[in-house]
């Protein structure tokens, strides 16, 4: 029988099964042995199972498609949150609290190194003043390439459009807390009635909402995987010879290069550097390619 990891938690695993049945499960004790604990098992995973007498029991795990990978500053360790996620919104806020480029380009580059396609979608829009920073971040990640779904929860603007993109395959919501996260489910399926959080009147910040990983089923026949809150993202761990990759507008560049495997940091005769100077790749985003490039080198940051 096979199924999908639906929660994790204590021991146990809630999985659905082919045919829509939910079943709790635990791991076969030469399977619970042979996984090292980075590779445990997660949401999303495509397990399959054998019925012991009223229990159920994961025998295996299949192969992974992709990996929601959330790595720790300051140090190479990793954890899998989430597998076989077909897309990634990315949720930041216009105002209260307001999103920059910075802030976006590690989210975007977080669903890119885990090879996930990621959407980005601004939250917040009818909020006074928002509008100038929808256009300007709209305008910028639309001309890299990206699908940019301005949104709000509060006034049902976008909803729509938002509830088309997730009602297939499985995508997970990921965004600093406080940015509406919940909020935008709850709009598109109100049967959920997901808890939502203010803004620290101290920080101006969010309050993590969620914090146990668990795949969410929607009405209309779609699926989240609805993780804890990513407050810090960092990129240690990821081979700095990748990075280039992970930035789309880089990609007809890095063949330019005089050098193999530039780093596109500081050698002579740099492709991307070039498009930099000529203005064909935004300053700002190869700022957050220099400073995301230093953290997974483990050099110290950029300015």
């Amino acid at each position: 029988m096979i199924g999908v990891v639906d929660q994790t938690g204590g021991g146990s695993y809630r999985v659905r099964l082919q045919d829509g049945l939910v079943v709790e499960a635990s791991l076969r004790g030469r399977l619970k042995l042979g996984r090292a604990k980075k590779n445990r098992v997660v949401i999303g995973d495509r397990v399959s199972l054998e019925q012991l007498g009223d229990g159920w029991a994961i025998e295996s795990v299949e192969q992974r498609r992709t990996e929601l990978v959330k790595r720790s500053r300051g140090t190479r360790v990793h954890k899998v949150l989430a597998a076989n996620l077909d897309r990634a919104f990315m949720v930041v806020a216009a105002k209260d609290p307001q999103a920059n480029p910075g802030l976006v380009d590690r989210l975007l580059l977080l669903g890119e190194s885990s090879r996930i396609k990621p959407v980005l979608v601004i939250n917040k829009m009818d909020l006074p003043g928002a509008g100038e920073i929808v256009e300007l971040l709209k305008n910028l990640y639309q001309s890299i390439g990206y699908l940019v779904l301005p949104v709000s929860a509060m006034a049902g603007v976008g909803v729509g459009r938002l509830e088309e993109e997730l009602c297939s395959g499985t995508s997970t919501l990921i965004g600093p807390s406080g940015v509406g996260k919940s909020s935008l489910l709850n709009a598109i399926d109100p049967k959920l009635e997901l808890r939502t959080g203010e803004l620290s009147r101290k920080g101006g910040t969010g309050r993590h909402t969620t914090v146990n990983a668990r795949i969410i089923s929607l009405s209309c026949g779609g699926f989240v995987a609805d993780t804890p809150g990513f407050g810090d993202i960092a990129f240690a761990g990821i081979p700095p010879s990748e990075l280039g990759h992970c930035f789309p507008e880089f990609r007809e560049h890095l063949s330019l290069c005089r050098f193999r495997g530039c780093s596109h940091v500081s050698e002579p005769d740099c492709g991307v550097q070039a498009a930099v100077e000529k203005g064909v790749i935004p300053a700002t985003r190869f700022r957050s390619y220099l400073k995301a490039h230093s953290e997974a080198a483990g050099l110290s940051s950029y300015g």
